[in-house]
């Protein structure tokens, strides 16, 4: 499959087989700062390159208020770009993985980041140079979508690429920790049982 990559004019394209032969396709649509669709890890998520997408996918999403989209990493060694506060030791285990953190952000602010499991995802930033931007797919205030065939028939308008990996019914999304609090808080629930570590 051969595309045209244009930032703003590029057709929605569905596609059905293994990430790691998309993966040109991938990294094509999203450095022409475009949005795709894919599995990332646990849900679907909508991601782009931060922060050059943020107004495009809070448009997508209907999402207008300041609430921040998580933003993956490849790496620990990235955490210096983002925040000037270290990984706790605790929780370090638990990088890569389902496990989004919110550090105070440089600049002020907070910033919540995650490295993921996902190899292609990691591939991914280390070739863009850049951190990649995750939120949910669905409408601001509804719950995720995570059958494929529900994304396309809403999504498919919205985005330029959608990276079919067969539904993620039943899956949970990553846990959330807010790192500016002590001791630490469990923002949500979800697919890493941190036990004891967020106590601080």
């Amino acid at each position: 499959m051969q595309v045209r990559v244009k930032a703003g004019a590029v057709r929605t394209v569905v596609v059905r087989k293994p990430r790691e032969q998309a993966f040109q396709l991938i990294l094509d649509i999203l450095g022409a700062g475009n949005i795709v669709v894919m599995l990332c890890d646990t849900i679907y998520g909508l991601i782009g390159v931060s922060p050059d997408t943020e107004r495009r996918i809070r448009f997508v999403k209907g999402r207008q208020e300041g609430k921040p989209f998580i933003n993956l990493i490849p790496d620990v060694s990235w955490l210096p770009r983002m925040t000037d506060t270290r990984m706790p030791e605790l929780l370090k285990n638990h990088w890569p993985g389902p496990l989004t953190l919110i550090f105070p952000a440089r600049g002020g602010g907070t910033v919540g980041l995650r490295v993921p499991e996902d190899e292609v995802l990691r591939r991914l930033m280390l070739r863009l140079g850049k951190p990649l931007f995750s939120t949910s797919v669905n409408r601001g205030g509804r719950p995720p979508l995570n059958s494929i065939q529900r994304i396309v028939e809403e999504f498919s308008a919205d985005v330029d690429l959608i990276v079919d990996s067969g539904d993620a019914e039943n899956r949970r999304p990553s846990t959330v920790i807010d790192l500016t609090k002590t001791p630490f808080e469990v923002v949500r629930r979800g697919a890493v049982d941190i036990g004891d570590a967020a106590k601080g």
